[in-house]
């Protein structure tokens, strides 16, 4: 098969929309998962673009979903190629007045979810003998971050997943690897105000956010490089120098 299959979760907005592009105009077949139906002018762009998504509606860190979106690529194109964990939810507050809920939430959806796709999505490619699995991480899973208790601490457990998986799925031809953007231009950077988004700014030696197409860029790079595996790609700026 001359195009490589590519799954994406959470591939709507943001960096995974911005993967789906870029990976669609370099000849790949790109299939997005979204949680919820789109509205009909998502629909629309993103047919004009030529990025699937109908029939692949479900929330990832529910295991009969994810089995039930693999199952249905599968079913459709014969193989997965190539899975991004894009997925993620912030819901941010100071540990102090975090609840359990806050804190497994955003673990069920940025970990658990990441985990399950990544779990039913090997064992077809353990029989293809080949895959490639890339999922992201943040800086916030590598360093911390104020207000990021929940979300740091679902990052730094992809981080460790990934290099299990990538340990696990070598002997099969299987990569992993993880991409941890720094502060990009998507709604979470766009929820912050002014003066916190010019205090980061501040902070970043190339002296701006980075673009998803950037975080894109990296994942290309990833899926064509053959002999990059258990690796974390840092994508900031300079900011955590």
């Amino acid at each position: 098969m001359s195009k490589k299959i590519v799954l994406i979760t959470g591939g709507a907005k943001g960096i995974g929309l911005a993967t789906a592009n870029r990976l669609s105009s370099e000849e790949m077949t790109v299939v997005i998962n979204t949680h919820t139906p789109l509205e009909e002018k998502e629909s629309e762009k993103l047919e004009e673009q030529g990025i699937v998504f109908k029939g692949f509606e479900g929330d990832v860190s529910n295991e009969d979903d994810a089995q039930r979106i693999i199952k249905t690529v599968i079913d459709e194109y014969g193989r997965i190629d190539v899975l991004v964990n894009n997925a993620g939810i912030i819901k941010d507050k100071l540990l102090f007045r975090m609840g359990l809920d806050d804190f497994e939430t955003v673990l069920k959806v940025n970990l658990v979810g990441t985990f399950n796709m990544t779990k039913l999505v090997m064992k077809f490619m353990q029989k293809q003998k080949s895959g490639n699995i890339i999922n992201i991480s943040s800086i916030s899973g590598l360093h911390g971050n104020i207000g990021q208790g929940n979300y740091s601490a679902s990052k730094a457990g992809i981080v460790g997943l990934t290099k299990t998986t990538a340990k696990e799925g070598a002997i099969r031809g299987i990569r992993c690897n993880a991409v941890a953007p720094g502060m990009i231009n998507t709604d979470m950077v766009h929820k912050m105000n002014a003066q916190r988004q010019n205090e980061f700014i501040a902070q970043i030696p190339l002296g701006r956010f980075g673009r998803p197409e950037e975080i894109a860029d990296t994942i290309s790079f990833l899926i064509k490089n053959n002999y990059i595996t258990g690796q974390v790609i840092t994508v900031d700026g300079g900011l955590t120098i």
